[in-house]
Formats: structure tokens, C-alpha cells, sequence
């Protein structure tokens, strides 16, 4: 029976960046996530290790597995539920953003950060979907609906709504299986939102809400 994953190899898991999955630590700690099966390194120059669907899945974990002290990377993930405008604060890590943050720098800088975790996001679908597909979600998207949704309007230069929750889309977890319920001010922001899932590979449908009246999309990530 294999050992579960020293106490560093967590870190080093926990660290990875939450988008890609990307890796950073010695190449004896690299060597053995990927000799577990945890990770994989890629194929091309500079041939760095991501986290494999398994390493994700110990990821996803390890609040359960090691004490706080030994979580050096976004400590207020743990703490927030996921979709929560908590979840999005500044924790050193990329986090897309779910709408209703009290802090947003919408600068050059965050362009480039989300269009750079897309293009991880992009890469991680071609890498881990079987036949590297990437005009439909992964793994990583279905297990983690809220922050995917958000990454794919935030990418597209939708803008995420305020603390007021007024002026641009807020995407929350549902009930529903592999569904999210992306919210917006007016009928035209809903059905570019829905625009935008369906193109980054979601189904999107417009529903209303039964006390309230309101509009809005239920998505869910595409697997053909």
C-alpha cells in the first residue's frame, strides 16, 4: 500500500497555482509527485510539472490531511465557501473573480493575469481532456464550477459586479449538480454571459427565480 504524501509534498501540492495546477519545488520533490502519480511533467521546454487529476483530488483535500500551519498558499480558500467573494481576496494567488469582491485593480496587471490563466486553463483541457479537446471543460473546470464560470466571463472582459452586487455578473454555487447560477443586473448582461459559457464549451439557460422573479443563467460544463 502506497504512503500517503510527506508533510513537504503537501506543500508543494498545495502551492501549485489553482488554475493549472502548475508546480514549484525542488526536482526531488517534483520527481517523487510525479513517481506517485500526482503529477506529470510536460513534454515541451522548460518542461515544468502540473498536477494531474489525482493531484488536484489530494489538493482538494488537504485542508482535511495537515494542520493550518503548514498551508503557506491562499489560507482564506479554506476558510470561504467556494463562489463566496471571500474565496476571491488577495492571497498572493490568481483567484478569478465570482462578483460582489470589495477590492478589484481592473489594470493592465490583472488583464494580464487573466488572460494568462486562461490560456493555463486552455492548456490544462488540452493536456488532461482524452482526446485534448480544449473548446470543452476538464476535470479541474467540473470540480471546481464556480471559480471556472468566472474565469471564463472574467476572461472575456465581462465585469464582475460590485460589494453593492449592482453593475456586472456574479456567478454562485447551486444545489444542482455540475451547475452554477451566473446572475446579472439585466436581461442583455444575462444573454452575453450565456453567450460567453456557451463559446468557452457550458450549456447556459435562462430560468427565473420563483419568489423574486428574477433572471438568471443555470450553466453547466459541456462533456461532448
Amino acid at each position: 500500500m502506497t504512503a500517503p504524501p510527506s508533510a513537504a509534498q503537501l506543500r508543494v501540492i498545495d502551492a501549485a497555482d489553482p488554475v493549472t495546477g502548475r508546480l514549484r519545488g525542488t526536482e526531488t520533490q517534483l520527481a517523487a509527485l510525479v513517481k506517485r502519480g500526482l503529477a506529470f511533467r510536460h513534454p515541451r521546454p522548460p518542461h515544468d510539472c502540473f498536477l494531474t487529476p489525482a493531484g488536484h483530488r489530494v489538493r482538494d483535500r488537504i485542508p482535511d490531511q495537515v494542520p493550518d500551519r503548514v498551508r503557506e498558499a491562499d489560507p482564506v480558500a479554506s476558510e470561504a465557501a467556494p463562489g463566496s467573494p471571500k474565496a476571491s481576496a488577495d492571497t498572493g494567488v490568481f483567484a478569478a473573480r465570482v462578483g460582489g469582491e470589495e477590492k478589484a485593480d481592473d489594470g493592465p496587471s490583472r488583464v494580464r493575469e487573466v488572460h494568462s490563466a486562461w490560456q493555463g486553463l486552455l492548456e490544462l483541457r488540452r493536456m488532461t481532456n482524452p482526446d485534448g479537446s480544449t473548446d470543452r471543460p476538464c476535470g479541474w473546470e467540473r470540480a471546481h464550477l464556480v471559480r471556472a464560470a468566472a474565469l471564463a466571463l472574467e476572461a472575456a472582459g465581462h465585469r464582475p459586479a460590485g460589494p453593492d452586487g449592482a453593475d456586472g455578473y456574479r456567478v454562485r454555487a447551486t444545489p444542482q449538480p455540475e451547475a452554477v447560477a451566473v446572475h446579472g443586473p439585466d436581461d442583455a448582461t444575462l444573454r452575453a454571459c450565456a453567450a460567453t459559457l456557451e463559446k468557452a464549451g457550458w450549456q447556459a439557460g435562462e430560468h427565473t427565480e420563483p419568489r423574486t422573479r428574477a433572471r438568471y443563467l443555470l450553466a453547466s460544463p459541456r462533456r461532448v
